[in-house]
């Protein structure tokens, strides 16, 4: 599926705890780096995302390190939740189920990680693009390869 814009699909990371994946795959929603506008903006209907979470909650928890959901933007515009003191940035996304896939054994396969000691930094800005090879891998580790269509 391609955007209406005209472009073709991109693929994206996207960094959240694992309590907070959930809570948003569950509701059919993405949103990034605290709820901030600009990387729901840069997603158009079409592009396909996939969450990586390092820890079980923001701040506690024992890590994770592992995608953990994954699905494809079906909201063309952003629109902006209302939660206590808080109004994040968000697009639907129609998530696919999938199993959690620990980024251990795909470190010398990914391109944003092959070769790199300090891997984790990479995930620090919250928000990435990503090659369709590296979205594959991914989407193979989490057992879903099959099931989200021709992207390309």
């Amino acid at each position: 599926m391609s955007s209406q814009k005209g472009r073709g699909v991109s693929y994206w990371v996207g960094v959240a705890s694992l309590d907070h994946v959930r809570v948003g795959a569950e509701a059919g929603f993405c949103q990034f780096c605290h709820g901030k506008p600009g990387p729901v903006n840069r997603l158009q209907a079409g592009d396909w995302i996939v969450y990586y979470s390092p820890r079980e909650s923001m701040r506690t928890g024992k890590p994770v390190q592992a995608f953990t959901a994954i699905g494809q933007v079906c909201g063309e515009k952003a629109y902006q939740a209302q939660m206590s003191g808080f109004a994040p940035f968000r697009k639907d996304v129609r998530f696919v189920e999938a199993k959690d896939a620990s980024i251990h054994p795909m470190l010398q396969q990914l391109s944003f990680t092959r070769g790199r000691k300090s891997w984790g930094m990479m995930f620090r800005s919250g928000f990435f693009q990503i090659s369709v090879a590296d979205f594959y891998c991914i989407a193979e580790a989490m057992g879903v390869e099959n099931r989200i269509g021709n992207a390309s």
